[in-house]
């Protein structure tokens, strides 16, 4: 793992350390077949230990889902005529449909190990793209997205290229091209929110109500989540990049491409933030100057509060979906008790790092019941 990611991957203490279990799992069926001596109150220690740990299991597979239910449960009771209706929760989905897509990209750079903080500045520079070839130069809006998208593909590669073939700090290289891709930005908006010649059919694209009344960019996230999901998690590239993010050296040494699957993870992050920023000028309806600076750091909130849920510490995308849609129930719901953004960015700042807090300890605790256990067996 590099930069320092490596607290959040399944590792050789992962399930393939246990025959495809993960550590609860394997420590679980450890304490089960455990003959401890009985604690003065009755109770075999080893049951006790099997009890936290299930509850451990429980809450590092689906805590973050039971908080997202809490989270609608707690403001639908406080203001059921106002948060819990129908047209409260289209809009929600629709707020959290670009930054989802931003964040699963982001997902992909983080499963391979590596950081791309250029992710904002590449939202805004697409949108802004797309825009300004519509708006100053006249072009069709295919044209438009084709030359946004060549411009991802561009600035993924030059990532991709230094980090993983000139060996260049993911830290340093994309916080670089972000402010690169951000001055860009101010170039070809030409310092000016733009707003004319917009054409139709790519404001639709953020605009349009589709089955059900809801926006298509929700219908176009979830095909991204879809297909994200399936590449990751049931395709042979898709594990051997959980390889490279896990222990690069190992994938190395087994003959995996690891600079390769490092450049294609920042590619596909790029892609993946113009077509949020597609989505984001497209709903707005103009194009304006660091347009992506709000997104970068909740995108990175929802990543790592998705290892707190569904994969038990790894980045994956199922739970990345859900602490953006987490992260924008907390916000909708404060904001209908009138609480200030500045308050709601410290409330989401808090919870992300409760977040990691929590599942940080969680791992410890397993890892060290897994010790005993497995020198027991």
């Amino acid at each position: 793992m590099v930069d320092g990611s490596s607290s959040v991957a399944t590792g050789p203490s992962g399930p393939e350390a246990h025959g495809g279990r993960s550590d609860a799992e394997a420590v679980l069926a450890g304490a089960g077949r455990s003959t401890g001596s009985p604690s003065p109150g009755g109770r075999p220690p080893a049951t006790r230990q099997g009890a936290r740990l299930r509850l451990y299991h429980i809450m590092a597979h689906y805590g973050l889902l039971i908080a997202l239910i809490v989270a609608v449960a707690g403001f639908s009771l406080a203001r059921p005529s106002s948060f819990w209706t129908v047209g409260n929760l289209q809009d929600i989905l629709t707020q959290s449909a670009a930054p989802a897509i931003l964040a699963i990209g982001l997902t992909v750079v983080l499963v391979v190990g590596d950081f791309d903080l250029s992710i904002g500045s590449m939202l805004g520079l697409g949108g802004s793209a797309a825009v300004a070839m519509m708006s100053l130069h006249g072009t069709d809006w295919e044209v438009a997205l084709i030359v946004a998208l060549v411009v991802g593909l561009i600035a993924g590669v030059v990532n991709g290229l230094l980090i993983a073939y000139f060996k260049m700090s993911s830290f340093i290289v994309t916080l670089a091209m972000g402010t690169i891709l951000l001055g860009v930005n101010f170039l070809v908006a030409g310092n000016q929110t733009l707003f004319s010649n917009i054409a139709p059919v790519y404001l639709d694209f953020g605009r349009l109500r589709t089955v059900g009344n809801i926006n298509l960019q929700v219908f176009i996230a979830l095909g991204v989540a879809i297909v994200a999901w399936v590449f990751l998690e049931r395709t042979e590239t898709g594990r051997y990049m959980y390889a490279v993010g896990g222990n690069s050296n190992a994938a190395r040494l087994s003959g995996l491409a690891v600079q390769r699957y490092r450049l294609a993870g920042f590619v596909l992050a790029a892609i993946a933030a113009v077509v949020a920023g597609v989505l984001v000028t497209a709903q707005g309806g103009a194009a304006i100057p660091n347009l992506g600076a709000p997104y970068l750091l909740p995108a990175y909130a929802a990543a790592f509060l998705g290892t707190a849920g569904f994969s038990e510490g790894a980045f994956n995308v199922a739970g990345t979906v859900v602490g953006v849609i987490f992260l924008s129930v907390i916000a909708a719901g404060l904001t209908m008790f009138g609480i200030s953004t500045g308050w709601i960015d410290i409330v989401q700042g808090a919870i992300l790092i409760s977040a990691i807090l929590v599942s940080d300890v969680g791992r410890r605790m397993v890892a060290a019941a897994v010790r005993p256990t497995a020198g027991a067996g």
